[in-house]
């Protein structure tokens, strides 16, 4: 029963720091569907700790852990890798990956031959170093700017202008040194959006920015036409 209880206080303190972490991020509603996840899936093994057969197999929540690891590991490197929408579902998924299958490798740890034990311990070597890369990548390394230019647009469109959770928010957090081609589409979006607001002074701070590092022809057309009808909208 203890060993459960590790578990469910496992997924829940999960649970609760991605939930935390969702709130600061482009598009919260990825991680906050995974800490939904993981907090249902507390609530679910605090409610069988209570069945009149007991917890069951006390393995469960291991195979559980490593199955909804693994498919957040797997969904979450597409969207930090591949769409950058999303750097929180990755190195989450990764810790509840690793200590589901290390718990499984070190089950028989004692029953096991020499050559199996040194495999399980090269795979779970692999692991944490995977894991350790997950962290270092989407905690450390953070939200790319392209995600918060991106967002920003999503903003405009809902309505959202103003706020700390508005368009003009999402573009002054998408600055990217390595990328100007990315700051050229924030400062152009930011630009358009103060002349829709008839903010002279603001609007030619980013235009000035803007020429800095390229102008007008620096953005591509289809973004600013994009900008342009979302403003249009509201």
């Amino acid at each position: 029963m203890i060993v459960v209880w590790s578990w469910i206080l496992l997924f829940s303190i999960l649970g609760v720091t991605v939930f935390w972490y969702s709130r600061k991020q482009p598009f919260p509603e990825i991680s906050g569907f995974f800490a939904a996840i993981l907090l249902i899936t507390a609530a679910i093994l605090w409610m069988a700790t209570g069945a009149p057969r007991g917890g069951g197999n006390e393995l469960a929540p291991a195979y559980i852990s490593t199955f909804i690891g693994g498919c957040a590991v797997i969904y979450g490197v597409i969207k930090m890798s591949v769409s950058d929408d999303d750097v929180i579902v990755a190195p989450f998924g990764g810790i509840l990956f690793c200590i589901g299958s290390i718990t499984l490798l070190t089950e028989r740890w004692d029953e096991a031959g020499q050559m199996e034990q040194i495999g399980s311990f090269i795979l779970a070597s692999i692991l944490v170093a995977l894991e350790i890369y997950l962290v270092f990548r989407g905690l450390i390394i953070g939200v790319q700017g392209i995600s918060w230019s991106k967002s920003g647009l999503r903003q405009i469109s809902r309505g959202l202008i103003h706020g700390d959770n508005g368009a003009i928010a999402h573009f002054e957090r998408s600055w990217d040194m390595d990328k100007q081609w990315i700051n050229a589409m924030s400062h152009s979006a930011l630009a358009l959006i103060y002349e829709k607001e008839n903010d002279e002074q603001s609007r030619k701070e980013h235009v000035t920015e803007l020429e800095k590092i390229g102008g007008w022809e620096a953005v591509d057309n289809s973004w600013i036409e994009a900008i342009r009808k979302h403003l249009e909208l509201n």
